[in-house]
């Protein structure tokens, strides 16, 4: 006689949440126990029903929750590792006034939990159907303490500023005014900002009419809709149908699409650093350097066949920088060295400049490696229409609300 071993119980959700909790405190997302907590009570899995609750709880898993006619995502769940990254970096203290821009319900009832009965949230999103979705939630769970708008975020709230904290959950290519006046001096702003193709949760500290950087982390996050809207342009340089090779453009000029088809199809050339990184190590301190310091810089997006075709060595989603030269281009590439825990840093290039844009590409590679590797960059918003003699020198990003700047050490 055999016996089957019984099935496992059912997991709670309350299991659930701490399982999610442990994780995230685990990869350093999590690290203030007031935060812990928050994250620790909501129930975040009843703003995604029809969705696994086991998913809703996946420190990595970020839930969409609309798309538009063309299927772009225009509206999510953000991951809880990427909700608990932001939250740490506002440092929200309990009585405070929080404008949340971009709602969705669960990151509001997080902001709820920490500034008390004695605080405010105000969360606007320009969609009615978020906001319809946010409120339904925020009833649920019983959190009084959020007003929930539906208006275009760009304009921020005014009736309910000042705000000690804001925290932006969608991607913002610019920082308008509005967001800057609403914040007290010494308010802490915490925006996915993109700047020349990177995207970066920037904690930013009001300081009269400026704001100063405070950290950054690397993210991603659905672009902003409204007045605000930026999205960045895609341009194929290869239109075979399921092994697409295109590049994301911001504010880089127009590329010869044609010349880079021909390019693509010539054999690659390889140039070396000599600069290793570890296996667990980041390369987003390297590529935020890259884009200050080259001009035609944007990023490689290409789908997996293409890659397995070896038509390009990386197929990453976010998109590989990559150096345009006139008819050619470079992109940054690693490769296996004899200590299998690291990798050498490189570039592939590919036309009649591809070894010149390769050459130019690990130039940087290895200033970056020589002169900033433990560095962080440090990121300043300025009202646009500052002079040129009043901003750092640095990479400037002119947007039609400010002008960016970015600097090292």
């Amino acid at each position: 006689m055999t016996t089957e071993n019984p099935p496992p119980p059912p997991v709670s959700e309350q299991e659930l949440r701490d399982a999610m909790v442990q994780s995230l405190i685990d990869v350093g997302a999590l690290r203030s126990s007031r935060v812990v907590a928050a994250f620790r009570t909501v129930p975040r899995h009843l703003a995604v029903p029809g969705v696994e609750m086991a998913r809703a709880y996946d420190a990595e898993s970020a839930l969409i929750t609309k798309t538009d006619e063309s299927g772009v995502d225009v509206s999510s769940v953000s991951a809880p590792r990427i909700q608990a990254m932001q939250i740490e970096q506002a440092d929200i203290q309990p009585g405070m006034n929080v404008l949340e821009i971009g709602s969705g319900g669960v990151n509001a009832a997080y902001l709820a939990e920490l500034v008390g009965k004695q605080g405010r949230i105000v969360t606007v999103d320009i969609d009615p159907d978020v906001t319809a979705r946010a409120k339904d939630f925020l009833k649920t769970t019983g959190h009084r303490n959020v007003t929930v708008i539906t208006g275009d975020g760009g304009s921020g709230a005014l009736d309910f500023a000042p705000f000690d904290r804001i925290i932006v959950t969608v991607q913002a290519a610019d920082i308008p005014s509005s967001w800057v006046r609403q914040l007290t001096e010494g308010g802490r702003l915490v925006v996915p900002l993109r700047m020349r193709g990177m995207t970066r949760s920037v904690a930013f500290v009001r300081d009269d009419q400026r704001l100063i950087s405070d950290g950054l982390e690397l993210c991603g996050f659905v672009p902003m809709q409204g007045a605000g809207e930026n999205r960045m342009r895609v341009v194929l340089i290869h239109d075979v149908d399921g092994e697409e090779i295109g590049l994301r453009l911001d504010d880089q000029p127009e590329p010869d699409t044609k010349a880079l088809a021909e390019a693509l199809a010539m054999p690659r050339c390889e140039e070396w650093s000599g600069v290793t990184l570890a296996g667990d190590e980041s390369n987003e301190h390297l590529d935020l350097w890259l884009v200050t310091a080259l001009d035609n810089l944007p990023l490689m997006a290409a789908r997996p066949a293409a890659r397995e075709r070896g038509l390009v060595a990386s197929a990453s989603p976010l998109g590989i920088p990559t150096l345009v030269v006139g008819d050619s281009f470079a992109y940054r590439t690693v490769r296996r060295t004899d200590d299998p825990d690291r990798f050498e840093l490189g570039a592939y290039g590919h036309g009649p400049q591809g070894r010149k844009a390769a050459e130019r590409l690990v130039e940087e590679i290895r200033t970056w490696d020589r002169d900033h590797r433990g560095d962080r960059a440090r990121i300043t918003v300025y009202p646009a229409g500052t002079p040129d003699d009043q901003l750092v020198c640095a990479r400037v990003i002119d947007r039609p609300h400010s002008r960016i700047t970015i600097s090292w050490p």
